[in-house]
């Protein structure tokens, strides 16, 4: 399937690419620039936050929760004023955000690593009802997080290890029993970064390096891939009419001479439906 620009913006660090369902509209975000970027009627939207920022929620039309390198803030698209919802990792010089999604239960999962990729300095956390908990620690390069449609499965992976894992999730959307690996990449070369659900229950895993988006079937069978321009790609994610078309971020990062292709946001007809991203439910 052929490919397009959608934005020619170049980041650095492109990742977080979130389609917000009632606005219409695609926010990503460049990590170490500390920037949301997006685009709207008008044309392309930008706003600094003044810190590293990695992955975002919708709570309504007006509003996001953005993960940063202090923890989770509630953000105005309007004005772009932001503040803060609850801490993660603040104190901790040493860690930077990543990888984040929101649960189909309502809760927000955040992700911190090493800012040089420290081995094991990552962590996995979950934001739910007001409350913030430490789900899986130890963990390099956390990414790949989302959740099978029903509520009841998340996915995550630690890129370096190249697998894929799963775990069962309570009613409440709390993980149940341990993880086991969902696909493993290892032998392949492959680095599963960003990753998406469709309506299928199939998983979607940006490989970093790869230049491209793969499909994996609920069982863990590939079953294929989409190509984008930049090598990096690194987060998907659905959109458009139905939910039908991949837009996906790519960057320059750890590329010593990148063309113009690196760092742009991709798009590409899926082949199959998406899903609406589920909302962040704030307390109060």
């Amino acid at each position: 399937m052929s490919y397009e620009i959608y934005d020619d913006r170049n980041c650095f660090l492109g990742e977080g690419a979130l389609w917000h369902p009632e606005r219409g509209q695609l926010f990503w975000f460049d990590i170490l620039a500390g920037r949301l970027l997006s685009r709207d009627a008008s044309g392309p939207r930008e706003w600094n936050i003044g810190q590293m920022a990695s992955a975002a929620g919708w709570v309504d039309a007006d509003t996001l929760v953005i993960s940063t390198e202090t923890g989770l803030r509630r953000f105005d698209i309007a004005s772009g004023a932001h503040e803060p919802l609850v801490a993660i990792e603040a104190d901790r010089d040493v860690t930077r955000c990543n990888d984040g999604r929101a649960d189909p239960m309502g809760g927000f999962w955040a992700s911190t690593m090493g800012r040089n990729a420290e081995t094991g300095a990552g962590a996995i956390y979950r934001y739910f009802e007001g409350t913030v908990e430490r789900l899986f620690p130890e963990i390099s390069i956390p990414n790949s997080i989302c959740f099978a449609p029903d509520g009841r499965r998340a996915y995550f992976s630690d890129t370096p290890k190249g697998k894929i894992m799963t775990v069962a999730l309570d009613a409440q959307g709390w993980p149940e029993g341990a993880p086991e690996i969902f696909v493993d990449l290892s032998a392949d070369g492959l680095n599963p970064d960003g990753g998406l659900t469709d309506a299928e229950g199939a998983l979607w895993s940006a490989q970093w390096g790869s230049g491209r988006v793969a499909r994996y079937l609920p069982d863990g069978r590939f079953d294929r891939a989409i190509e984008v321009g930049g090598r990096h790609s690194s987060c998907p994610a659905f959109g458009g009419p139905e939910f039908k078309t991949l837009f996906v971020t790519t960057a320059k990062e750890g590329i010593e001479e990148p063309d113009a292709a690196q760092g742009r946001v991709y798009c590409a007809p899926a082949g199959v439906a998406g899903r609406p991203e589920p909302a962040v439910r704030l307390p109060g």
